[in-house]
């Protein structure tokens, strides 16, 4: 089994676009389906994550701190998940209730290196 990431991109927040009876049941339909994940033993971990922060950079020695730009696609939120390869993955993304219930959305599908596969560099050991 490989480990996989599904970054939930999206341009607005569902309870922002959704009536409070359809946001509902998008929540509902995001519980079974992780539900069915865990049942199957197929996810690790999944969460929102805040539409607020900042992005950082360092430029000729001098760190700068930017707003996070809400204005764009952002990553609402993901999925950490084994599958058995990337079709597999790309298998159970399509199955995200984000389709159905936020027009738009886009998951992007990423497989996760793993020490084993890494080649090259290797963390120190503290």
């Amino acid at each position: 089994m490989q480990e996989f990431m599904l970054f939930i991109r999206k341009s607005a927040r569902s309870e922002e676009t959704l009536s409070q009876d359809r946001h509902q049941m998008f929540l509902k339909a995001c519980e079974t389906y992780i539900g069915k994940l865990k049942q199957e033993g197929k996810l690790i971990s999944a969460q929102p994550i805040e539409w607020a922060g900042k992005t950082i950079s360092l430029t000729g020695g001098t760190w700068h701190e930017d707003p996070f730009n809400e204005g764009r696609e952002v990553i609402g939120g993901y999925y950490h998940i084994t599958a058995r390869d990337l079709e597999e993955a790309l298998a159970i993304a399509r199955l995200n209730p984000e389709f159905e219930y936020n027009p738009g959305t886009r998951i992007e599908v990423r497989g996760i290196k793993t020490k084993e596969k890494a080649t090259g560099f290797v963390y120190p050991k503290k």
